[in-house]
């Protein structure tokens, strides 16, 4: 499947994220036009507002569907440990099945070594490392690296960083991803409607941050519709540049 990637059970194994029937309409929604999500190839990052919060996971599994080719995952044992793995039948957010390669290693060195061999090979999609914490490895030289490797390949990388205190990063963008309630399902007022985000884009290069709520739609040309946060049917607003937490 990958020509540059020996797949078998030394090393990963394709698992193969089902299709799903059409999401459940999200009341005051728009098309996410605004909404920077930016095809450009290179190295971004998706830290989670909390611990124990599957939303950047389930945001990069949405931004990823619909792929032709596979994405290369890649964990290591204590992201496994504080995360847990993909769950196929919870990760159904696409219309389209997405076939991702996973590979499980023991150190966040090996992740790293990975995602960096991944993003060479022009037969993946795009490739997604997790790393829980900040350990020594993970650093500004480790995130360049990738975010060069990226950019002179074309492949897309994604670092899904739990538990990090906000150390320094090369990564072109830097996203801040939590969840909020779902919107009613109109079929069922008992059942989870569809999943909202909040993304904040802390830090950019070549763009101004912003912050925004965001309602997956897979019949929606980004995947995504702005929503208000105070779900009265307008489109939320709060996609201007603002200063972080140090005032930059």
């Amino acid at each position: 499947m990958v020509s540059c990637m020996s797949v078998d059970s030394t090393y990963g194994r394709v698992i193969r994220l089902p299709g799903n029937r059409k999401s459940p309409a999200s009341g005051g929604a728009e098309p996410a036009a605004s909404f920077p999500a930016n095809n450009r190839p290179t190295l971004r990052e998706a830290l989670p507002q909390r611990a124990f919060d599957p939303s950047a996971t389930a945001l990069v599994v949405s931004l990823l569907a619909g792929r032709a080719r596979p994405v290369l995952w890649v964990q290591d044992r204590r992201s496994i440990r504080e995360n847990g793995r993909l769950h196929l039948q919870g990760a159904t957010l696409t219309k389209t099945p997405l076939s991702i390669l996973r590979v499980e290693v023991g150190h966040p060195r090996d992740v790293l070594w990975a995602m960096e061999e991944g993003a060479s090979c022009a037969g993946l999609a795009a490739v997604v490392g997790e790393i829980h914490g900040a350990p020594a490895v993970l650093d500004f030289t480790a995130t360049k690296r990738l975010a060069i490797r990226s950019e002179a390949s074309g492949v897309p990388v994604w670092l899904i960083r739990s538990g990090d205190p906000g150390t320094l990063s090369a990564a072109r963008e830097r996203w801040r991803i939590g969840v909020r309630p779902s919107r009613t399902n109109p079929d069922d007022t008992g059942a989870p409607g569809t999943p909202l985000w909040e993304a904040d884009l802390f830090r950019a290069r070549g763009r101004a941050p912003g912050r925004w709520v965001i309602a997956h739609d897979p019949d929606a040309a980004h995947g995504f519709r702005l929503v208000s946060p105070s779900g009265d049917g307008s489109v939320a607003r709060d996609g201007a540049p603002h200063k972080d937490a140090a005032g930059r």
